[in-house]
Order: C-alpha cells, then structure tokens, then sequence
C-alpha cells in the first residue's frame, strides 16, 4: 500500500511556511518501507471531534482501554486468582516484585496481604494436628512387656459408658423412636362359626363334607373332561358378603364345596353351611389342605388361622407381627402340619401346624410377597414379589436357586399352575398373562402371551380349563375373559360383575362351569 506523499514548495518569504515530508495514514496496518520515527509518531491531521473524551481519546486496543502483553504462566495466574478470590488480594503483574516495596507490589486487601505476608492459599494450608502418642510399651524381644502397634494412646478412656448428660439424651433418643414404631399390639379377634342348617348330619349320619354322588357326575375321580366348552350364562349367585370378595378356592379334588375369603373379615363355606367368622380385619388369601378337612386363612389383623372345615372352629393361630399376603399348605403328604405364608415384610416365613413355630425363613426378596406355587412335584416352590422377580426355592432351604427379572418385567401378583405341571401363568401389570415354563428352565415362552384385558393394579387370578383348552381370567371392568390355548386368542367376553373380578375358577369336573368373584361383594356361577 502506498502511501500518500505530500510536497509544497515555498515561493515567496511573504507565504507562510507548510511543512513538508511524508505523512502516513492512521488506519494503515502495513507500510512497504521503513518510515523515521517522527513519521511513526507524528501528530495526525485532520478535524478534530468536538466531542470526543480524553477517555475515547485515548488509545485502545480492546473496548476497555489498552491492554499491554505481558507473560505470565497457568499456574501463577491460578495461584493468583484463587488467592485473590479466597484472602482478596493478589500480586500486580503490572509491577517488578523483585526490585519493589512489598506493599506496593500487591493490588486488593492490601493490609491483609503483610498481614499474611503474601503468602497464597497453597501456601497457607491446614495445620496438620499433632499424631496421639501411644504408650511406650517395651522392646519386641520382651514377650511379656511388648505392646507393639497394639498398644494404647497414651489419652485413651477405657470405658465407653456414657456421661449422665449423655445418658439422659440417649434415653429420650431411645423412648421417641420406640414410641414412633410400636406396632399396635392387637389381640386376636374371638372366632366364632354359625350354622346355617338345620341338621349338620344326613339320615346316615354324614357331614356336609361328605362328596355327593346323585349329582349325575362322578366328583370322586381324578381324570378330567374330555372336552371344556365356553360358559355362556349365568345360573347361580351366592350373596352373604357385604364387602368386596379377594379370594376364592374349590375343594380338593371333588371342588363340591367353595371356600371364600372377603374384605368384611368373614369366611364362607358355599354349598351352603357354615360361616366362620374369626378375623377383626379384611381376610386376604385362604387355602385348603389335601384332604379337605381343614384350611388356613391369612388376614390384614397380621394372623393366621387354622380352621376346622366341618364344625368352622379355629384351631389354632399363628403370627410374626407382620401381614400375610398369601399362604399355601406343603401338598406333600407326609408334610400336611408344614405350611408356607409370604409376608409384608419381603420373606416367606414356613411354620409348623403342630409346634406353631416358624421353622424356616426364606428371605431373599426385595419387596413384599404376592404369590407362592408348589412346582416339579412339590420339590421346589415359586414366588412373586413386588420387586418384580420371579424366584424358584427348594423346599426348606432359604436360598433361592434360580432368579427371574428382567427390566421389561413387571410385577405379577397372581399365579396359576396349570393341570398338567407344565406351565405357570403369570397375571402381569402390563396387562397380559405370561407363562413360563415350570419344568427345570423356568423360561419365558414368548409365543403364549395372553393379551385384551385391562388389569393394572389388581391382582386378578388366573386359571386353566381342565382339558387345558382355554384360560380365564377377570380384570379390573369386572368382565370374565376366555383365551384359546393354543392360539392365545380373545374368544368370549362376559361382564361377571360390577367391580373388579378379581378371581375365575374352572371347576375340575365339569366341561363348562366357572365361578367368579368380585368387589360387589357377589360370587357367580357360569354354565
């Protein structure tokens, strides 16, 4: 770039004298010669703004003013704002530390910087305490005497008990927390049973439990249907309730008797005779044993109760403060005195009948127990929990051998065993029926999976047709919902009740009656 070169010559001693010599322009980034120092700082031409401050003046090479390079490292400029922004002050880069006053080299707390003579915060760091001496306790070679690394400080109090200050503190510590989580210590509610005939024995002296044979179907036999068909009607309703019904069971083997459990603390025995009534609060699961004769009952009053099935008289109680979820007799013979309940406090707790005594405890679960199911011929049980895994335990030990959960899984608060031991169906809370297999694997077949139905938050039981063809089950509508087996297709759909149907029973017998039971308190039966 060129610069602009101006000459004037003077022609007469009258006309004043200009000057003269090359003048660059200030907005010049690159000369293409070496100009003198009087051209470089010469003044420059041209109108002056009226205007402008001696701050605008002044000259600048970023918008607050002119800023001069200086060197200064990563760590000293660290150093330096970290002590500036802890103690307030800082060394001046602007000034030569070496040949100035102390005072004068530091910008900020001034006072405080001799007051901590300069020092920065890595310079001022915390006192390291004085290590506690130990008692001197002899030379290694004098067994006796030698204390070695074991050996106590030397400030060391040898009783922890605690001052009367201390003490008092602790004692209210103590009263308030076992105030806050005393459990109301409840008694057991009295148990009694009416009787709701008139004569508890026939003409030849039988019982009510007595298996009927004039019902034009062998209820004796342990060989099932040929063939199931769909229920299509209703032809019966047992009322007796007065709150919503949670559980269902149909007597071993013949199922000529059904035992109910509900949320108005009562217990019925339909066909119809006796009503036991012994808890003070909602009865959540019940469950006969092999022969029929006596049950067990599981309540929200934390007890459970063993019952006689013929006179519905309470044998005995058991309880460890804790609610029961659900309760299952061992179906081995030799161990009908042996029972199972899964609790509120995430173990299954195994009691004997006889001692009333807990024997075993599995506890491995992370949440409160749903369901337990006896599998591989009563050699192993499985259980659901809140934790959303499926666990498979061996009888009477409390370590389980095969652990379920996967992060798509949901909780399944309902389980069935199918007829043939095969399969487990799942009631799960994404809306579906999962079925694992409940030989050896225990995995999940994805081709049967049972869909259509809204069940989320209920714990809706399960069931297979006798001859395996279809499974049913009630959801939160209060409608009973019937698949195909094999092709796990909707077939039939039957509004049961009002409120939840919370549990569907295919009777073992018969080709097409099913119960249901809901929260309108109802139980139904379907032909």
């Amino acid at each position: 770039i060129a610069a602009r070169r101006a000459i004037v010559y003077v022609s007469s001693p009258q006309q004043e004298a200009v000057e003269t010599g090359v003048h660059l322009d200030p907005s010049l980034k690159e000369v293409t010669y070496n100009p003198t120092y009087e051209t470089m700082f010469a003044p420059e031409f041209g109108p002056v703004n009226p205007y402008r401050s001696q701050q605008m003046a002044a000259p600048r090479n970023m918008l607050s003013g002119y800023a001069e390079p200086a060197h200064v490292n990563d760590f000293m400029f660290e150093q330096q704002r970290r002590t500036f922004s802890t103690f307030g002050y800082a060394l001046d880069p602007s000034v030569d530390t070496t040949s100035q006053n102390s005072s004068n080299s530091y910008i900020g707390a001034v006072d405080e910087a001799e007051k901590k003579k300069g020092l920065t915060v890595f310079e001022v760091g915390p006192k390291k305490h004085d290590k506690r001496k130990k008692v001197q306790g002899g030379e290694s070679d004098d067994i006796d005497n030698y204390l070695g690394p074991w050996a106590k400080y030397v400030d060391e109090k040898d009783g922890a008990k605690p001052s009367e200050e201390e003490q008092k503190e602790l004692d209210e510590i103590t009263a308030k927390r076992q105030k806050k989580g005393r459990n109301e210590e409840e008694a057991p509610a009295e148990e009694k049973t009416i009787l709701h005939v008139k004569d508890a024995y026939d003409y030849q002296g039988r019982s009510y439990l007595h298996v009927p044979q004039d019902v034009g179907i062998n209820l004796r036999t342990a060989d099932i249907p040929d063939k199931c068909y769909l229920p299509k009607k209703q032809i019966h309703v047992w009322t007796g309730h007065t709150k919503g019904v949670s559980a269902i069971r149909l007597f071993p083997v013949s199922g000529h008797l059904l035992l109910s459990c509900s949320m108005d603390c009562k217990i019925k025995c339909f066909s119809l005779v006796s009503l036991p009534s012994g808890h003070s609060k909602a009865v959540r699961d019940i469950c006969f044993n092999n022969t029929g004769t006596q049950y067990m009952s599981a309540a929200y009053d934390r007890y459970l109760k063993l019952w006689d099935t013929e006179t519905g008289q309470c044998i005995s109680r058991f309880t460890n403060r804790k609610v029961p979820y659900c309760v299952k007799f061992n179906p081995d013979e030799d161990k009908q005195n042996l029972f199972v309940a899964g609790m509120s406090d995430k173990k299954i707790v195994q009691w004997d009948a006889r001692t009333g005594e807990v024997v075993q405890e599995y506890d491995r679960h992370l949440g409160a127990v749903n369901t337990i199911t006896f599998v591989d011929e009563n050699r192993r049980f499985v259980s659901t929990s809140d934790d959303k895994s499926l666990r498979v335990w061996e009888w009477d030990i409390p370590v389980d051998f095969k652990y379920i959960a996967e992060p798509s899984m949901h909780s399944m608060p309902a389980v069935t065993l199918s007829p043939n031991g095969k399969w487990l169906a799942c009631q799960s809370m994404d809306n579906q029926i999962l079925i694992f297999g409940a030989q050896n694997r225990f995995r999940l077949n994805k081709k049967k999976i049972f869909k259509g139905h809204m069940v989320a938050g209920y714990a809706c039981q399960v069931d297979f047709s006798p001859d395996m063809s279809y499974v049913v089950s009630g959801d939160a509508d209060g409608k009973l919902n019937i698949w195909d087996w094999k092709t796990t297709k909707l077939y039939h759909r039957i509004k049961a009740h009002d409120k939840v149907c919370i549990s569907a029973l295919w009777h073992p017998h018969e080709t097409s009656k099913v119960i249901t039971c809901g929260w309108d308190g109802l139980i139904k039966l379907w032909d």
